[in-house]
Order: structure tokens, then C-alpha cells, then sequence
């Protein structure tokens, strides 16, 4: 048999409904990678708040975090691969989404640590309840804002993850823009119904990161697991790809098959079955 990856989406994919693994998906999933199944996941979310979702989950492999951003020891935290965007490109987004009207969310790292910038009077009601979310977040960059300095601080550091959170009608022009020059992922989230434009560099895609994992790894075939359209590029580079009952139809359509909604444990039995 090939030495196989298995990599699986978080939200909406390994995680119920309530945003944690369930305790059967961590008993049947840990039981396989103590026999040397080789599991990962490949997530939008940072490390910090992947953990707190995936606690009591056995995870042998590094882990995809920021949507292909970088590649992590989940234990140690350290970054294996790190893609970040130059100042020249974060400055080109940032004045792009401002000719439109848009105050993103600026993911960074700086003095070595992930950092969220945002100015508060600047929120849309769907920021303001991603932030509310992510209470007690040590991440968390309020910056102040005044109609003669404008927004001075948003792109400190190295800029890796600029996103927003809104109704469609300028951040569709935005996006139309953007996607000429950076890897965008344009979409209405299935659970809240917001729309989001999220922009990373290039090659920052989990489609590049699950093969660079899987060389990583030492591994000859890639079976992934998904639910979003962001999961979409990770679907195309997979060996096997299988779509979640309550994923979009986009990728239900390049799915090389369907399993459960992620309230079943779809993900840990159909690799318990295919393993066996």
C-alpha cells in the first residue's frame, strides 16, 4: 500500500456544528495514528485557535494553519514554512481596499508574534462578531484612528493574511481588482452568511501546502477532506478528494466521492473503513 497523507478541513468538515472534535472522532482517529496512520489538518485558522477546537486529538503530522500561510509543529509551535506577503504588496492591498471603502483585518507577525490589526470605529457588524468570537484572543491589535492620521500601524511587521468581512457590493469590486495580482478566496460563509474576501500571497494556498506536506511527510498519495470553497485549489492537487454532506455544490461537483455532514464523524469512519 502507498504511504498515505491524510489531511482534513476543520469547520464545517472535522468539527461538529459546535466548533470541537467530537469524542469519537478523537478515540477512532487517535487509535489509527498510535497503528501509524499519518493525519493532519489544513485549516483558515491560526495555530492559537485551531488547538482550542482540536483538543484531545492526536495529530502526527505538521499542520496547515492561515489557509496555507504556513506550516506548523503543532507541538512546538515552530514554523516550517512560513509565506508572508513584501511590505511593496501589503501597502498595493491595503490601498486597493481603501480606494473601496474597506478597513480589513490585518494578520501579522510582529516582534515574532501573530497579531490581528483592525481599528475599531472602522468594524462591520460581520467583523464585529468574527472578533467577539475570538474573546480572550491574545492576538487582538486595536489601533486608533482620526480622520488627520488615518490608519497608521495597520501593516507593521510582516503582513501575511489580510481579510474582511462584509455585504457584497464594493468588496466584489475589490475582489475583482485583488484577484488579478494575489491568491483571493471570495465566498458567503454557509453557517453566519457573511461575506468574506480574503487575501494571501500567491503561493499560499492549502493546495501548495498539502503537497509540500506530503513531501514533507515522505508520502506517496493525499486524500483530503473538505467543505468550503477554499477547499477547492486542496481538492485539485489531492489524490482522492471527499466532499462533507453539507458542503458547498461547487466542490461537491470535483469531489472524488460524498460522506456524512461533520455532525456524524464522517471524517474519522470513512478513514476507519478505508483503512481497515
Amino acid at each position: 500500500m502507498p504511504k498515505t497523507l491524510y489531511v482534513t478541513d476543520l469547520d464545517g468538515t472535522l468539527l461538529t456544528s459546535g466548533q470541537y472534535v467530537s469524542r469519537k472522532t478523537c478515540e477512532i482517529i487517535n487509535s489509527l495514528t498510535e497503528r501509524g496512520l499519518i493525519f493532519s489538518y489544513a485549516t483558515a485558522r491560526s495555530l492559537i485557535t485551531a488547538k482550542k477546537v482540536t483538543s484531545g486529538l492526536s495529530v502526527n503530522a505538521p499542520v496547515i494553519v492561515n489557509n496555507g500561510v504556513f506550516i506548523v509543529d503543532s507541538t512546538s509551535g515552530e514554523k516550517l514554512v512560513k509565506n508572508t506577503f513584501s511590505a511593496e504588496q501589503a501597502e498595493d492591498i491595503f490601498s486597493s481596499l481603501t480606494r473601496f471603502g474597506i478597513s480589513p483585518l490585518v494578520y501579522s507577525i510582529i516582534d515574532g508574534t501573530e497579531k490581528f490589526s483592525y481599528i475599531p470605529e472602522k468594524l462591520t457588524r460581520g467583523m464585529t462578531d468574527f472578533l467577539n468570537s475570538r474573546q480572550g484572543d491574545p492576538r487582538h491589535r486595536p489601533l486608533p484612528w482620526c480622520p488627520l492620521s488615518g490608519e497608521g500601524g495597520m501593516l507593521d511587521g510582516e503582513p501575511f493574511y489580510i481579510t474582511c468581512i462584509d455585504e457584497a457590493g464594493s468588496m466584489s469590486e475589490a475582489h475583482k481588482e485583488l484577484k488579478k495580482r494575489y491568491y483571493c478566496v471570495y465566498s458567503r460563509d454557509i453557517y453566519s452568511g457573511d461575506q468574506w474576501l480574503e487575501v494571501l500571497p500567491k503561493n499560499a494556498t492549502k493546495a501548495n501546502a498539502v503537497l509540500q506536506l506530503k513531501e514533507y511527510c515522505g508520502c506517496e498519495k493525499l486524500v483530503v477532506f473538505g467543505d468550503g470553497l477554499n477547499d477547492i485549489p486542496m481538492f485539485r492537487a489531492a489524490d482522492e478528494c471527499y466532499a462533507v454532506e453539507n458542503a458547498a455544490a461547487e466542490l461537491k461537483e470535483i469531489a472524488s466521492g460524498i460522506i456524512g455532514n461533520n455532525n456524524e464523524d464522517s471524517v474519522a469512519e470513512f478513514i476507519l473503513k478505508k483503512t481497515e
